[in-house]
């Protein structure tokens, strides 16, 4: 393939993440996402499954006599967010729904490396193009495994990637066992007894018992986790039903935890449950308490971080992928994928200035820095021929 056919490629590629940056979808509603991505597909000669798991995508490529199946993934879900991008030819057509994660970009990559293996092959035995519904909440990944996805669609191994802003364009960071945290969601409701602002000896004042409770929880992580064991414990929403001149009746206390190890989310969930209930019953208030997992830890396998790494190298160079980078507190479906298959997930940097791929993810001005889809199609597609080697 010469440069100029090269170039046309990349714009297709370009265009692609366009397309799906202006047509948003939330979790499970990816259908005019899931329309375009097999159209795709079929176009290239990929054999397409619809529907696997809700909305979800499986494409399928096999080349040679080859036994070994590779399973590369990409996420379609958009947020509900309103885009703040004037002037941005491709901002989203959809009120209140936007791309603020970058899973356009990471469709068009991974629909680039489908394009690049279906033309070229060079390798030898199959591969399945995962398109996954609903990452952003941590359901879409369990559904499309309770579906039968392995089962419908073997595979021996599972990589995946996110891009990341604050991290220079085309760079790559991994790195063996934990790379992103799991998430725990907790509600907590304390009932008390409203009454009169200016007689609250009457009431049972369950604001006063929400801030006590929101003070006691920093001291879950601070004095209970063995320090060697990374936690987070943040409430991120107090919520009552009182107004200005008469004192609350309930207060809704929202938040999320963050952990790498069984032992340590246990211990957040009972030491959360012991505090508000004992706190509760000191002021004579009513607790509950609901403590919910929505996403596994995402945790690299030994086996398969060379692979990924080797990869990345061949593509970016030695120098700009970390092999072992500190792990983060945020959260990834793709660590369900990793508790019943060996894999890997890399970071692709997305850019370190405002301008330049810089604005955080999940940020209404945020957009996925066109520059690195080319990187992550040849990430993935040199990854297929370096794990399933033509003969």
């Amino acid at each position: 393939m010469d440069r100029t056919e090269d170039e046309t490629q990349e714009a297709a590629w370009v265009r692609w993440r366009h397309e799906f940056h202006r047509f948003p979808e939330t979790g499970f509603q990816e259908c005019r996402t899931a329309d375009r991505v097999a159209q795709l597909l079929q176009a290239m000669g990929v054999e397409v499954a619809r529907g696997v798991g809700g909305t979800g995508v499986v494409g399928t490529l096999r080349a040679g006599r080859g036994t070994g199946t590779i399973g590369l993934r990409a996420d379609m879900d958009a947020l509900a967010l309103s885009e703040a991008a004037p002037g941005r030819a491709h901002a989203s057509v959809s009120a209140g729904c936007m791309h603020a994660c970058g899973h356009d970009g990471h469709m068009a990559m991974l629909l680039g490396a489908a394009q690049l293996l279906a033309a070229q092959r060079g390798f030898d035995g199959t591969v399945r193009f995962i398109f996954q519904p609903a990452e952003e909440h941590g359901r879409g990944a369990a559904a499309m495994l309770a579906d039968g996805l392995l089962e419908r669609f073997p595979m021996d191994e599972i990589y995946g990637a996110h891009n990341i802003p604050g991290m220079a364009a085309g760079h790559f960071a991994t790195r063996v066992g934990g790379l992103m945290a799991s998430e725990d969601n907790f509600v907590i409701r304390i009932t008390g007894r409203g009454g009169h602002a200016a007689r609250p000896h009457m009431a049972i004042d369950p604001l006063v018992i929400g801030a006590e409770i929101v003070l006691a929880l920093q001291t879950v992580v601070a004095r209970s986790v063995d320090p060697r064991h990374p936690a987070v414990l943040s409430c991120t929403e107090f919520v009552t039903d009182g107004i200005r001149n008469a004192i609350a009746g309930e207060v809704v206390i929202k938040g999320d935890t963050r952990s790498y190890e069984p032992e340590v989310q246990a211990l957040l969930e009972r030491r959360i449950r012991e505090l508000c209930e004992g706190i509760c019953h000191a002021h004579g208030a009513g607790c509950a308490v609901e403590y919910t997992h929505e996403f596994a830890p995402t945790v690299n396998w030994a086996s398969c971080v060379p692979v990924a790494v080797r990869a990345a190298q061949a593509v970016a160079g030695p120098e700009r992928v970390d092999a072992d980078t500190p792990p983060l507190m945020i959260s990834e479906d793709f660590g369900r994928f990793l508790q019943h298959i060996p894999g890997a997930f890399v970071f692709i940097g997305n850019g370190e200035g405002e301008g330049d791929g810089g604005v955080p993810l999940h940020n209404a001005r945020y957009d996925f820095n066109d520059r690195i889809v080319p990187i992550g199609a040849r990430y993935f597609a040199e990854l297929v021929r370096q794990r399933l080697p033509a003969a």
